[in-house]
């Protein structure tokens, strides 16, 4: 049987959704004040396992991926495997790329403008509906099954992540607490609006 080939505005969405999400991510991340939400949970894995940030990534992508087969395999299509290969390749090449500032407030609002591409990013892939990323999988898993909105399921994912990376050594910080606040929101305003 004949697939039909994958409309090429919802690859475009797809690819480079993910391209600014990884490079938004690890912009922030490296901008020193602590970790993103999920990104806490890759620096443990990477700390625990000798894995790289990129296959720490793909790690936690896996388990979530499984559980989401099994809870609510509607948001897992051909745009989930383009974007995992996209996002993890990128967020290691983007992992070695940024150059920061003495300035901490500089940094700051580096890290900020970091969060708000990456929640843009992440926004649009999911927009093309041809499936989510491993997080935004879980994250609209919930929201759909049970009928919540999408900025407080991820808002509560994010800190569950948090609270769980935390007691496992990760790095909190600011970065943290403004990626809690901010992209929840900015991920359903473009997912809307795209």
């Amino acid at each position: 049987m004949k697939q039909n080939p994958i409309p090429g505005k919802a690859a475009l969405k797809i690819v480079v959704g993910s391209i600014m999400a990884a490079y938004g991510l690890t912009l922030a991340v490296y901008a020193g004040f602590g970790g993103a939400t999920l990104a806490i949970s890759w620096q443990v894995m990477a700390n625990m396992t000798r894995l790289t940030i990129c296959g720490a990534s793909f790690a936690v992508a896996v388990v979530m991926l499984v559980f989401v087969f099994f809870y609510d395999r509607r948001q897992i299509h051909i745009g989930t495997v383009i974007y995992q290969l996209f996002y993890s390749g990128f967020v290691e090449i983007f992992s070695w790329m940024h150059v920061y500032s003495e300035s901490r407030i500089f940094n700051f609002i580096i890290m900020c403008a970091g969060i708000v591409v990456f929640s843009f990013g992440t926004g649009l892939y999911d927009s093309a509906n041809l499936g989510c990323g491993s997080y935004e999988a879980l994250t609209f898993a919930l929201a759909e099954k049970n009928d919540w909105p999408v900025k407080y399921v991820r808002m509560v994912l994010d800190m569950l992540m948090v609270v769980l990376g935390v007691l496992c050594g990760g790095c909190f910080g600011a970065c943290t607490i403004v990626t809690i606040i901010m992209a929840g929101p900015i991920i359903q305003w473009t997912v809307q609006k795209f």
